[in-house]
């Protein structure tokens, strides 16, 4: 378990590693002893300096929802991060691959609450009920710490997030079977990845009912407006200036980026 200035001081080297896009040491190098719960409290630090610097949330991200992920980083159950607004791109965008370190891009479904959800106990249906509509999204990782890392490192990290792009249609989620949605991920005319969105724990809104779930003891939980990425079902793919970025998801539509 780390001081509180010690999980100050990681906050601090990680806002440092994204203004000067320069990573830090990982801060389960710096000091051994972190813990989850030291993890998602520098997490926590590191969005409310963000706050104060202008950002607002805009919603949530869920990562580590695929069982070869999860047993990667030693984990037996999801992440979660947060959504700032000044990190929201939408379809045709050009974006400046130097606002990330080592950006990584993943196919996604972006979940739009349309009422608060919280408490213990949530199911699958509990979020269908409270989602407004589903939409594609693209979700930018990056790292701003030095590898290889620890699942606090990542969690710390504000679990990887860089951007989301939103973009394709908009639908209600139940108006399609939301476990079968597919998608094709291109880079520069190359399709490099393809995946079914069932990858993500079964149904993409499963991640969400775990989350919820996990924030019930805290006395957090999702709200009305809310953005939440469901989890991928495509690996990562490495991203560089040039990149032309192009995502089909068949009835859902299409959403395309550029990196410059």
């Amino acid at each position: 378990m780390l001081t509180e200035q010690q999980r100050q001081d990681a906050a601090d080297a990680i806002l440092q590693a994204e203004r000067t896009r320069q990573v830090c040491p990982q801060p389960s190098k710096t000091w051994p002893g972190m813990t989850l719960e030291d993890a998602y409290d520098v997490q926590r630090r590191w969005a409310e300096a963000r706050i104060a610097g202008g950002a607002k949330i805009a919603g949530r991200k869920i990562g580590l929802t695929s069982r070869a992920m999860q047993q990667a980083s030693r984990m037996t159950e999801p992440d979660y991060g947060v959504i700032l607004d000044d990190a929201l791109f939408y379809d045709g965008a050009r974006i400046k691959a130097g606002t990330f370190i080592k950006p990584r891009l993943e196919v996604e479904l972006a979940f739009i609450m349309g009422e608060d959800l919280r408490g213990a106990g949530c199911q699958v249906h509990d979020v269908l009920r409270a989602t407004e509509f589903v939409q594609p999204a693209l979700e930018i990782i990056d790292y701003r710490t030095e590898v290889p890392r620890q699942i606090v490192d990542t969690i710390a990290d504000n679990a990887a997030f860089g951007a989301i792009v939103l973009g394709g249609r908009t639908i209600r989620p139940f108006d399609t079977d939301l476990r079968w949605i597919g998608a094709t991920l291109s880079q520069n005319g190359v399709i490099e990845e393809t995946g079914v969105s069932a990858a993500v724990m079964g149904h993409p809104a499963a991640g969400l009912a775990w989350l919820v779930n996990k924030l019930a003891p805290l006395g957090g939980g999702l709200k009305k407006g809310d953005i939440v990425l469901g989890g991928s079902f495509t690996r990562p793919v490495d991203i560089s200036s040039g990149d032309v970025i192009f995502a089909d998801f068949g009835h859902l539509g299409s959403l395309g980026v550029r990196f410059e």
